[in-house]
């Protein structure tokens, strides 16, 4: 029985946070995310030779500040089956909209990584848009007879929306994540809505036979995608407890991220107050980071106590494991 009315709580209340989800999603299933969205690139690599994300020489080339947050950038350097290394330049742009210059940004950023390194990059765009039309796939120009042109492949994240079944059904990491994203924005307007589409992919999550951090990864992701207001989430909280009780399962999930931010706030608030109690700015500071850190370590005590490991709950919490 739901506890509150569609007219009290109408939507989600807050911006959807869509490039923090992508971010990881690519980090930990790179090779899914290859051969889900690029097949024809994904058969080319050789997977069996580690690939690297190279972030730190993405940066030098392309600023965070230059991008904006909209943008999720990766680098990557792969080998391919014949042996030959390359550079991969993924560009998603989240949240995109329509705009006269983004094949001229790919263009730019394919350039000046082959610029810089002198290795052959090939880029991918994945648009998240909502306008169908807008499919952007190659920047050139031309002059004095002279012609430069680089052409990209995109996907329209859009074009799987009438595949919600085939998604659901992959058991490809980036089926369940596509899903998640467009769930994410057809339910900005209601949470209730959105209640429903967290709680059917994690009914599915937890119907897949996969290994326990597969499905403790990909339960953050969908988590990230899929905010609630706090009141909906207490709801989801019981569900969830229910079937990880069936499963006897329990993995990192909603709940722990809001005791871990609510840790935090509370460890802010402690440490101005500290802070001011010294009346210097430098006490202000040290009783800043002193009372991240008590947050910190409430939250990750707290994990402990409802059953996680030591070392899980220290690497969420961000704390050293022989505090606790």
């Amino acid at each position: 029985m739901r506890l509150m009315t569609s007219d009290q709580l109408p939507t989600t209340q807050q911006p959807d946070d869509y490039d923090s989800p992508w971010k990881e999603a690519i980090e930990h299933y790179f090779p899914e995310f290859m051969a889900f969205y690029f097949p024809n690139a994904y058969t080319a690599i050789d997977w069996s030779t580690p690939y690297h994300f190279l972030d730190q020489e993405l940066r030098t080339i392309v600023p965070q500040s230059a991008q904006g947050k909209r943008v999720v950038d990766k680098l990557v350097k792969v080998q391919l089956l014949d042996g030959k290394e390359r550079w991969l330049y993924i560009h998603i742009e989240v949240q995109g909209r329509r705009e006269v210059n983004f094949p001229k940004r790919v263009f730019i950023c394919n350039y000046r990584i082959f610029d810089q390194y002198g290795v052959p990059v090939a880029s991918f765009v994945i648009l998240t848009d909502t306008d169908y039309n807008w499919r952007p796939t190659s920047y050139s120009y031309e002059f004095a007879g002279c012609k430069h042109t680089l052409e990209f492949p995109i996907v329209k994240l859009l074009d799987y929306e009438p595949r919600m079944e085939e998604l659901l059904a992959s058991d490809n990491a980036f089926g369940l994540i596509t899903a998640a994203h467009l769930l994410t924005q057809k339910t900005s307007d209601n949470a209730f809505h959105r209640l429903d589409a967290k709680k059917q992919l994690i009914l599915l999550l937890y119907e897949r036979e996969w290994e326990r951090d597969r499905v403790k990864e990909l339960f953050r992701v969908l988590d990230w995608f899929l905010e609630l207001p706090k009141e909906l989430n207490q709801q989801l909280q019981t569900e969830i407890q229910q079937i990880e009780e069936g499963q006897k399962m329990k993995y990192i999930s909603t709940f722990e991220r809001y005791a871990m931010e609510e840790g935090i706030e509370k460890g802010k608030e402690l440490g101005v107050l500290e802070g001011m109690e010294r009346g210097k700015v430098e006490g202000k500071l040290e009783g800043l980071e002193e009372g991240l850190m008590k947050g910190r370590l409430e939250v990750a005590q707290r994990l402990v106590a409802g059953g996680m490991s030591k070392a899980e709950a220290a690497s969420f919490a961000g704390v050293s494991v022989d505090l606790l």
